[in-house]
């Protein structure tokens, strides 16, 4: 091990010390060396630090990355989706990271770390769930990716639908009940957001017979708890997925969208 290496081990051992001035020196040392950390090892070392130790301190450094060592972070968490026995602390971080709405968020949406979380549905039902959770509060910070990757949001949607309906997991009542939360939170996020190709996929998708028990026991009972969104009328496929549509939207601004379409007082009142 190098002498550079040493230190940050030790630095990271430090992080979180109970007494708090130490805490804030080795903060401050470690902010310090992610500026000038060209090679990313300082970011791959506190992603490891925290898929450890699910350390907030950690988060709290990885949160205030800026551009463009952003990417590094990226890629690492990207690789570490990708190792099973780490999944679940990933998607974990990733949603602490996501949740701060960094300013390097939507670059996601240009990385494989987008396609790579939305493949982590297929984990078990932990791992599903988080990630599931995870896109859900993703989508209106990268509304514009809706073109590239808006038929991987309606597969995730597809196919957890069918996973809550039939439960081939044999998932506790407890995590199913989350898993249909999250379903119905994504149901809503996509309507809102891409009204017009989504009844398109819909209509495909559950027009096929294997598939016409889950529409009726899932999905049907969702569509009766949202408005006629007013871009059925008015809309094209072509238009909702033109990136220059979301120029003059806020994240607040597409969340409040999304929950006056709904006749749930509950998930309004969630949204909001």
């Amino acid at each position: 091990m190098s002498r550079e290496q040493a230190s940050l081990t030790e630095l990271l051992l430090r992080l979180d010390s109970p007494e708090l001035r130490q805490v804030e020196q080795v903060r401050a040392e470690l902010n310090q060396l992610l500026s000038t950390d060209r090679g990313g090892a300082v970011v791959s070392s506190l992603v490891e630090y925290y898929l450890d130790s699910s350390s907030s301190q950690a988060v709290a450094l990885l949160s205030s990355i800026r551009e463009p060592h952003h990417k590094v972070l990226l890629e690492k968490l990207n690789e570490s989706l990708n190792r099973p026995g780490s999944r679940l602390e990933t998607v974990t971080l990733l949603g602490h990271l996501v949740r701060k709405q960094p300013p390097w968020v939507h670059q996601i949406s240009r990385l494989p770390l987008l396609s790579t979380l939305c493949a982590a549905t297929d984990a078990d039902v932990l791992v599903l769930v988080s990630a599931l959770l995870v896109l859900v509060t993703l989508l209106p910070m990268i509304p514009q990716a809706g073109k590239q990757h808006v038929y991987d949001f309606f597969d995730v949607f597809g196919r957890l639908t069918s996973w809550s309906y039939k439960n081939p997991g044999q998932a506790a009542a407890a995590h199913l009940l989350h898993l249909r939360a999250g379903v119905y939170s994504l149901f809503h996020r996509l309507y809102g957001m891409f009204p017009c190709s989504f009844m398109s996929y819909l209509r495909l998708h559950y027009s096929m017979k294997e598939n016409l028990d889950t529409f009726q026991e899932v999905v049907q009972p969702m569509l009766g708890l949202v408005r006629l969104h007013p871009q059925l009328v008015t809309g094209t496929q072509d238009y909702e997925l033109d990136p220059s549509r979301w120029r003059s939207y806020e994240v607040h601004d597409i969340v409040m969208e999304c929950s006056r379409l709904s006749l749930d007082p509950l998930e309004s009142s969630c949204e909001d």
